[in-house]
C-alpha cells in the first residue's frame, strides 16, 4: 500500500537513501518490507500486552522469535519479544539476497548483484533463484 502522505519530505529523503543503497527497483519494493515490520512489530506488541505465562503469548511468541532468527533478521542472543519491536527496514533489507551478493564480493555493486541474480547466475544451495528480493 502507499503512504498516507504522498509528498512528505523527510520520507521521500529517506526512502531515496535507503532506494540507493539497497539498489531497489522502485519504492514500492521498499514499502513491501515496511508493511512486513509493521505487521511483525503489531503482533509483538500484541503478544507484549498478554500475561508472562500467557499460553498463546508462549507458543505465537517463540514461534515468531524463531521465524526471525532463522531469516537471520534477529540474533540468537536477542530472542525476546521486546527486541523485535526494535528492528528497522535496514534489519530486512541486508538479508536481501541482492544484498548479500554485493557483501560477499560476488558482485562488484549492488545493481550489478541484483542484474547477476535476475539472469540466473545465483543459486541458494542447489536451487537457482532469480528474486532479488528472496530473503537468505
Amino acid at each position: 500500500s502507499t503512504p498516507r502522505r504522498p509528498y512528505e519530505k523527510s520520507r521521500l529523503d529517506q526512502e531515496l537513501k535507503l532506494l540507493g543503497e539497497y539498489g531497489l527497483r522502485n519504492k514500492r519494493e521498499l514499502w513491501i518490507v515496511k508493511m512486513l515490520l509493521a505487521k511483525i512489530r503489531k503482533a509483538a506488541r500484541e503478544l507484549l500486552t498478554l500475561d508472562e505465562k500467557d499460553p498463546r503469548r508462549l507458543f505465537q511468541g517463540n514461534a515468531l522469535l524463531r521465524r526471525l532468527v532463522r531469516t537471520g533478521v534477529l540474533e540468537e542472543s536477542r530472542m525476546k519479544l521486546d527486541y523485535v519491536l526494535g528492528l528497522k527496514n535496514e534489519d530486512f533489507l541486508e538479508r536481501r539476497l541482492q544484498t548479500q551478493v554485493f557483501k560477499l564480493g560476488l558482485a562488484k555493486s549492488i545493481h550489478h548483484a541484483r542484474v547477476l541474480i535476475k539472469q540466473g547466475h545465483i543459486r541458494v544451495r542447489k536451487q537457482v533463484v532469480n528474486v532479488p528480493s528472496f530473503i537468505v
